[in-house]
């Protein structure tokens, strides 16, 4: 004790250093352990940097920034989507439902009316169609209940085989012979097979795609109207094939005047004496439609053995189309 009376000031002295080396150790320890760890971060990115530089794209360099130039690609493709909405209008559901109820009843009344006024419609164009024809609706007009869970699909539908067959009447085409769509509902397992596609529907990020089929008798002029028709709608229609083949016109005039969508149904018929009933009538150009050899019945032109030669020797061809219906989604 004598001796650190005697140094009292070197031992306090002493004390004191040793605080401070502890303190700077501890300082010391703490930024060691603070720089392995931004010595691990800076390591992980410089790997994330040299990752996202080999990718391809990358994105970029000093000189060019690829991720802006992504950003503003972004923008042009939104711009130009919102440019080409205007041509894939939304076909508007039969009926429209209110606030999204839609009742039974409701649908069962739209229905009735709009395959009325289809058929009006219809006879008005001089379109021909088979015998109580539903336009694919066969099983929901025997009924007046529906499956649960189908009236919107089957309100959409309605509206989307309206706006189609709209087109098919203003083209004025000989005949309408079918309408097929995909099944909605159970209800659909039930009715006609003929009414419906193999199909389904297909969503992608943009839009909902809707397949349909439609068959028509009619000329090549009227293959033309329906396509510009289709062309010119605002309605997302998008044809992706069809198949056309000549018509048999000895299949129709055996058909008779008695069988629905015949050649009655065209609105006119041709008798030649002496030669059996129902031959087709073109309304359009005054005279009979031509046949195929050797079947029983006059040349649609008399033949001259003098004059202008026939070119063109119009038919009366079938017509198969594959359409979808285009239902863009709302953008985000």
């Amino acid at each position: 004790m004598a001796w650190i009376k005697r140094n009292l000031f070197f031992v306090i002295g002493g004390v004191v250093a040793v605080l401070l080396l502890g303190l700077a150790g501890f300082y010391d320890f703490k930024n060691w352990e603070r720089n392995s760890k931004a010595l691990a971060a800076l390591n992980e990115a410089y790997q994330t940097l040299r990752q996202l530089g080999s990718q391809t794209p990358s994105p970029g360099n000093d000189e060019v920034n690829n991720i802006a130039a992504a950003r503003q690609q972004t923008q042009e493709v939104r711009a130009w989507i919102a440019r080409a909405s205007q041509y894939f209008q939304p076909v508007p559901p039969i009926p429209r439902p209110a606030n999204g109820a839609l009742t039974s009843k409701d649908f069962a009344d739209a229905l009735s009316r709009t395959v009325a006024r289809m058929q009006d419609e219809a006879a008005a164009a001089s379109v021909a169609l088979p015998a109580q024809f539903s336009f694919s609706f066969t099983v929901q007009q025997q009924g007046l209940r529906f499956a649960p869970g189908s009236l919107l699909p089957l309100a959409q539908q309605l509206g989307d085989v309206k706006a189609i067959c709209d087109i098919v009447f203003d083209a004025k085409v000989n005949a309408l012979d079918d309408v097929r769509r995909v099944p909605v509902s159970s209800d659909d397992l039930t009715g006609p097979q003929g009414d419906y596609l193999q199909d389904t529907a297909e969503t992608n990020a943009l839009a909902v795609f809707t397949p349909y089929e439609l068959t028509f008798r009619g000329f090549s002029q009227d293959v033309a109207d329906v396509m510009s028709g289709f062309a010119s709608s605002p309605y997302g229609f998008i044809v992706k094939g069809m198949n056309v083949q000549p018509a048999s016109a000895a299949s129709a005039a055996l058909a008779g005047a008695e069988t629905p969508g015949g050649p009655a149904a065209y609105g006119q018929t041709y008798n030649p004496p002496g030669q059996p009933y129902g031959q087709p009538f073109d309304r359009r150009y005054g005279r009979p439609y031509e046949t195929p050899y050797g079947a029983g019945y006059p040349p649609a032109t008399p033949a001259y053995s003098g004059g202008l030669q026939t070119v063109i020797s119009e038919q009366l061809l079938s017509v198969t189309m594959e359409i979808e219906v285009v239902r863009l989604l709302p953008q985000k």
